[in-house]
């Protein structure tokens, strides 16, 4: 009990409401820059509001992924704590943090092996819902069309 409030006296205070601020305003710019590429692809290149997910999210990952091998990605989650952890860029930053961290031990067991360690389980979850969701959907579709 001594020790514990003798660790709070010695504690930080964290700023939470400057934290909160920061996480809210950078995620939403991630979020603009993100509806900016949709509208992008829908007037340059005829997607519709319905399949230009896909190459934005994929748009999105590739940026993250750019700015993290250059260095500047880290300073921006440094600055914005989860909001730029939230957005599908956290996923882009996992995969290429990881492949970065271990390519001193070659390409295939350093970065092959241990760029999906995070984000693998996010991608296995990602294909079997699918699956089920498509399989659910094979059964009502045949037992609509048996009936």
């Amino acid at each position: 009990m001594q020790y514990k409030d003798f660790q709070k006296t010695k504690e930080p205070k964290r700023p939470l409401l400057k934290n909160c601020a920061r996480a809210f305003f950078v995620g939403g710019i991630i979020c603009v820059i993100g509806q900016a590429i949709s509208v992008f692809y829908m007037y340059f290149f005829d997607f519709t509001e319905q399949t230009v997910g896909n190459p934005t999210v994929a748009t999105l990952i590739f940026i993250t992924m750019l700015l993290t091998g250059l260095g500047y990605y880290d300073r921006l989650a440094q600055f914005a704590g989860a909001g730029s952890a939230v957005p599908v860029t956290g996923f882009g930053n996992a995969v290429i943090s990881a492949a970065i961290e271990h390519r001193t031990e070659g390409f295939v067991q350093g970065v092959g092996g241990n760029m999906f360690k995070l984000a693998g389980s996010v991608i296995l979850f990602g294909v079997f819902s699918a699956f089920v969701i498509a399989l659910i959907k094979t059964i009502i579709t045949y037992l609509g069309g048996a009936a």
